[in-house]
């Protein structure tokens, strides 16, 4: 059963978990479980996508529960209206606190996107992050003979596709099980040493107006277990839980 953030008579907010995909694609065609379809089944009723996740990221995902309310809610994220807050754990110790303002040429699948503009110009990106904690491990990686890390709030400010991974790799601090845009040798460490398996990203708020009465939504969603077991290890020993 996934799980339900948030529901009233138009809209519908789930925790999607890492690993599965929002709707069909033509990349993973053996797929056979999406988020649309499995929300439609356990609420009994037709949901209408209004943004998407990728499918490694988890935490809130937001439908649509008829045409009319995805249409004003798509028009709130087209327009930057909707508020998104995103755990990450990150490779190197960041600055507390910066933006990311560089432009994205749009990634374009070979088979998803055979048909699209090739020569598009990169689209406006603009991603700020505030820094949490950090943490050092005596584990050598590469030259170096310990390992940084940093957890990381991160908002973006447009939604460009793998904005966020993308965001990180260009500012040298790439999301740790990133296997697209990550560093191949952290991910490694963090399966051998931490059971890690999953793109450490994790979308925890998102804070929009409600699309038909004068209310604002404020929708979290807590970080799965193996991703909470992870931030706990960048806290001091007297605390007991992850931010």
């Amino acid at each position: 059963m996934l799980e339900i953030l948030h529901r009233d008579e138009c809209l519908v907010a789930i925790n999607k978990p890492s690993g599965l995909l929002v709707h069909r694609s033509l990349i993973d065609k053996h797929e056979t479980r999406f988020a649309i379809q499995l929300t439609r089944d356990q609420i009994g009723q037709k949901v209408y996508p209004v943004h998407r996740l990728d499918k490694p990221t988890s935490g809130v995902l937001l439908f649509a529960l008829d045409s009319a309310t995805a249409r004003l809610l798509t028009e709130q994220f087209t327009a930057g209206l909707v508020q998104k807050s995103y755990l990450a754990i990150v490779r190197g110790h960041t600055e507390e606190s910066g933006v990311i303002d560089y432009p994205l040429q749009e990634e374009l699948d070979r088979i998803a996107d055979a048909d699209a503009n090739q020569d598009k110009a990169a689209q406006a990106a603009i991603t700020h992050y505030r820094r949490l904690a950090t943490a050092e491990f005596p584990y050598p990686v590469g030259r170096y003979l310990t390992a940084r890390y940093s957890l990381l709030e991160l908002q973006p400010k447009t939604g460009r596709k793998h904005q966020l991974r993308r965001h990180l790799k260009h500012i040298f601090h790439p999301i740790v099980g990133d296997t697209t845009h990550g560093d191949g040798k952290h991910n490694a460490l963090f399966r051998e040493k931490f059971g890690s398996h999953r793109l450490l990203l994790h979308a925890n708020a998102m804070q929009l107006q409600h699309p038909h009465r004068p209310e604002t939504l404020h929708i979290s969603a807590p970080a799965p277990a193996a991703f909470q077991a992870i931030a706990a290890l960048f806290l001091p020993p007297e605390s007991s839980s992850p931010p």
